[in-house]
């Protein structure tokens, strides 16, 4: 029976979501479990310049899979026919890959998985599996979102989020996100085994309430900025994604550029802390020296003046 007043519960949203009306499941690896589940997969080809979060699922689940390389325009490089039941999974890196390029190489293998975990607000291709992370681009504490036809008949539970949430009110609250930076890591964590389930209805209610259209705004606004200033000193050429996760910064000395912008309370993180040292030139020097420098919807021009700046200063005394 329906309870009848007592106190009030958090106040619910009645907007849209961004990607309404596709699989709203609790986390990325997931959604591709989903995927290999659904679609029966036998065998799926990964790139080694990925998070260690797909292959610890394929082997907790029990999915063959190996290791492909990219070349440095991002693109998979990847010859191999692919069988019945296998599988190529193609990221699309900092959105850089627009659908046009993603269509041809749909139309080339044929059996693909899309990754747009960096590329939320790209549109999915047409009758193509197409995955989404939302914790990459909102403070929710579980999301992600799977563009599908073929779903999965399984009764899935729906997942309960009220006790991931100590860090992002934290940082609401205007404390500062040290102080919270272990309960971020242990929720982090307690993804590599959370089951397959529904995205919670915590997080569909904050993902309800949000503002899109500013937040691209403000993305690609932050993106232009930084590209403006930095273009000069960046040694990849940079396209512009709508909506961008960060402006991936490529620099030879990268770790070292790290540690100079953490000094002046810049973070930058390394994606992947895995793929260093991988056996694979192009994975193991991108996972170095590549920095996705934020231009979320936190900050604005003084924030990027700042990145920029602390950037170019470092470049100059690196020349010198």
């Amino acid at each position: 029976m329906k309870e009848v007043g007592g106190y009030f519960e958090l106040e619910r949203a009645y907007g849209k979501e961004y990607h309404e009306g596709l699989v709203a499941l609790n986390t990325g690896r997931n959604a591709l479990l989903y995927i290999l589940k659904s679609r029966q997969i036998k065998k799926l080809y990964i790139p080694y310049y990925l998070c260690d979060s797909v292959s610890r699922m394929c082997d907790r689940e029990g999915y063959v899979y190996e290791y492909y390389p990219i070349g440095r325009d991002w693109l998979p490089d990847f010859r191999k026919p692919l069988d019945d039941g296998e599988y190529l999974y193609i990221v699309n890196f900092y959105g850089q890959l627009s659908n046009a390029v993603l269509g041809e190489l749909k139309t080339r293998y044929r059996n693909v998985i899309i990754d747009n975990v960096h590329a939320f607000f790209q549109e999915p291709l047409a009758d193509t599996d197409t995955i989404y992370s939302c914790r990459k681009f909102f403070g929710v504490p579980d999301g992600a979102y799977l563009a599908t036809d073929s779903l999965l008949q399984e009764k899935l539970d729906t997942d309960v989020s009220m006790d991931r949430m100590k860090h992002l009110l934290g940082r609401l609250e205007g404390d500062s996100a040290s102080n919270y930076h272990a309960d971020f890591k242990n929720n982090d964590i307690s993804f590599r085994t959370r089951p397959l389930r529904y995205m919670s209805l915590l997080t569909h209610n904050i993902l309800r309430s949000i503002d899109y259209d500013r937040i691209i705004r403000i993305r690609e606004e932050n993106y232009r900025m930084l590209h403006a200033q930095l273009s000069e000193y960046n040694e990849i050429s940079v396209s512009y994604p709508v909506g961008p996760y960060a402006y991936p910064f490529y620099f030879k000395q990268g770790m070292e550029l790290r540690k100079r912008l953490a000094d002046k309370k810049i973070y930058v993180a390394t994606l992947w802390p895995n793929v260093l040292g991988c056996k694979d030139e192009v994975a193991g020097d991108y996972a170095e020296n590549i920095l996705p420098l934020p231009c979320d919807q936190r900050y604005g021009e003084e924030d990027m003046k700042r990145i920029a700046e602390s950037v170019i200063e470092h470049m100059t005394v690196y020349d010198k």
